[in-house]
């Protein structure tokens, strides 16, 4: 079986669900004849007509209201947009109507949607193209918000969004899409939403981390593990809800923590990460909570892009700040 990227495992998962499923309808700017600006949705019109796989005008607020009509009335939409930094003009009838529809008819109608958009930074875009700013829809009952980090869990999980009932705004890091390669069966096999995935075993810290950053912290891991200090690193993958019941069973083991975020750091979701830690473990701390995120400054142009995104160097030292918690010796 030949491995693919984590942007072929979402066209895999696409087609999977096309095929399976006669509810289930794509449309977004250029997603048809051009297959999508990142090519994710490449040859999907050709094979399932466009009725099923539909390009749309350049209309975000069309696309995510149009979505909302097709779930209501029965059909199970995936709606893209071309990058998370455009898709703000579609709020209203994402906040306001596809998170509330469940609650609004007291469970008679529901919105299964997939709002799709590459996000994040990392290849040199302009302006409104390397947005991170999953906490907005983090903050909202009704959503869920699911990052994916390899190719096997962006079939897996994308899978289950599109089967889910209700709305899912579903995240694709762009930096990694070509970046990664597995062997990822079509076996149609769905991974568990509102899950975390444990991706490395260890009893000295805990780092959390998803969709990109999860590169960089992986790599840190490698690098601490050489002087001996065992990192165990955490995937949150849903980051709403948030499985946090995962993550305090690894502070009984590792009793510190160091949260890795690509997005801004006031109000991001590393601090709903910490909070809930104090709240629900904070007997098991050894030291305060961490973050190494972006800064709270607009993602920079590309000459400056690698200073705003969080690397090795950043990440191994807040995990030598928190093991010498506190600076100098014994409480």
């Amino acid at each position: 079986m030949a491995e693919i990227t984590l942007l072929e495992a979402v066209n895999q998962a696409l087609a999977h669900e096309l095929e399976a499923d006669a509810r289930v309808v794509l449309f977004g700017q250029d997603i048809g004849a051009n297959g999508g600006v990142f090519r994710a949705t490449d040859g999907l019109q050709q094979r399932f007509g466009t009725e099923r796989v539909m390009d749309t005008p350049l209309a975000e607020n069309m696309i995510a209201g149009i979505a909302v009509g097709m779930a209501v009335q029965g059909l199970r939409p995936v709606a893209e947009f071309q990058f998370m930094g455009f898709i703000y003009p579609g709020l209203d009838h994402i906040l306001s109507h596809a998170a509330r529809y469940r609650n609004r008819t007291r469970g008679r109608l529901s919105c299964p949607i997939v709002y799709r958009a590459p996000y994040g930074g990392g290849i040199h875009a302009p302006e409104h193209h390397s947005e991170s700013t999953e906490a907005i829809f983090a903050h909202i009952p009704g959503l869920r918000v699911v990052v994916p980090s390899s190719p096997a869990r962006a079939y897996g999980l994308l899978l289950a969004a599109i089967r889910d009932p209700d709305p899912v705004v579903f995240l694709e890091p762009k930096r990694i899409y070509r970046a990664v390669r597995q062997e990822v069966p079509d076996s149609g096999e769905a991974l568990p939403l509102d899950r975390c995935f444990r991706l490395r075993e260890g009893d000295d810290i805990t780092l959390v981390a998803w969709g990109a950053a999860l590169k960089e912290t992986l790599q840190a891991a490698d690098i601490l593990a050489e002087s001996g200090i065992e990192a165990e690193v955490i995937d949150p993958a849903t980051l709403k809800p948030l499985d946090i019941h995962t993550i305090i069973d690894s502070l009984e083991k590792t009793g510190r923590c160091v949260v890795v975020h690509e997005a801004a750091r006031f109000a991001g979701l590393g601090a709903e990460i910490a909070t809930q830690i104090n709240e629900y473990a904070f007997d098991l701390l050894k030291a305060p909570v961490q973050r190494v995120t972006g800064y709270d400054t607009v993602m920079p142009y590309y000459r400056l892009e690698d200073s705003y995104l969080p690397d090795c160097e950043r990440i191994t030292a807040a995990v030598r700040n928190t093991l010498d918690y506190p600076p100098g010796g014994a409480r």
